[in-house]
Formats: structure tokens, sequence, C-alpha cells
């Protein structure tokens, strides 16, 4: 029986941005950070108050998948095309302007929904996250 998940991808244009946007703009605390392939490496973030949960900045890169995948996958991702993952915060009005002064985008201020109030924001490389205070 499967007892819980440890890693999830996020496919990012360019780690080294990833690695600054996820660590420096939203606090994230690095896991694994070692080289792998002539691509990449495996890099992987957590957020601070969870550790055991991993994300892996993974590099859309040719060598990994074949170059129409790779190009294609690379236009999905700059045009926003993936909604990843929520992110629960305790203060979503000072998390929200904590993270809009770092430089981070939102396309949705927070905004009072049936489950909470939830902001949406990207990353550096366009994938969009919901960010929520649950009720």
């Amino acid at each position: 029986m499967i007892s819980k998940m440890t890693h999830v991808t996020v496919y990012v244009l360019d780690q080294e941005s990833a690695f600054d946007f996820y660590t420096n703009k939203l606090g994230f605390k690095v896991v694994t950070d070692v080289p792998m392939g002539k691509d990449g490496r495996w890099l992987t973030v957590s957020p601070p108050e969870q550790p055991g949960f991993e994300i892996v900045l993974f590099p859309v890169a040719k060598s990994n998948m074949s170059k129409e995948t790779a190009d294609t996958l690379r236009e999905l991702v700059k045009k926003g095309t993936f909604g990843i993952a929520v992110f629960t915060c305790r203060d979503i009005f000072a998390t929200y302007e904590e993270l809009r002064v770092k430089g981070v985008e939102f396309t949705k201020v927070p905004t009072k929904e049936f489950y909470g109030t939830e902001a949406i924001f990207k990353d550096d490389s366009g994938n969009w996250f919901s960010l929520a205070q649950i009720n």
C-alpha cells in the first residue's frame, strides 16, 4: 500500500533561475543539489515547514526527452499552461505582500473563496500555483 508522496516534479526552463526563485523569493530550503548529466542537476527544494517532501526542479532538456517533446513542453511551460500545486500559509495577506515585494508575479490577488482565501502566482518559468489560507 502507498503510504505517502515524497517528491513531485516541476519542469523549469532554467535551473539556475529556478534555484534563485524558489530559494530567495519563496524561501524554500535546498534539500539536494548534485550534478546530473550534461543538461542539469538533481535539484530539490522544500517548504521550510515541510521536511520529507521535495519539489524536483527538473529542466526541460533535450537529453531526457525527444527534441520535439522538449520544444513543445518548453512552449507549454512558458505559456503558463500548468497549475502545479497549492501552497498554504497562516496569513495570506502578509505572505502575499512579502512575495509581491520580492518580485513574485501574482495573477490573482487574495480573494475570498468558499474554502478560504486564495491568490495565484507564477514561478519564473510560467508554472502557476495557488497560495491559500484555508478556513
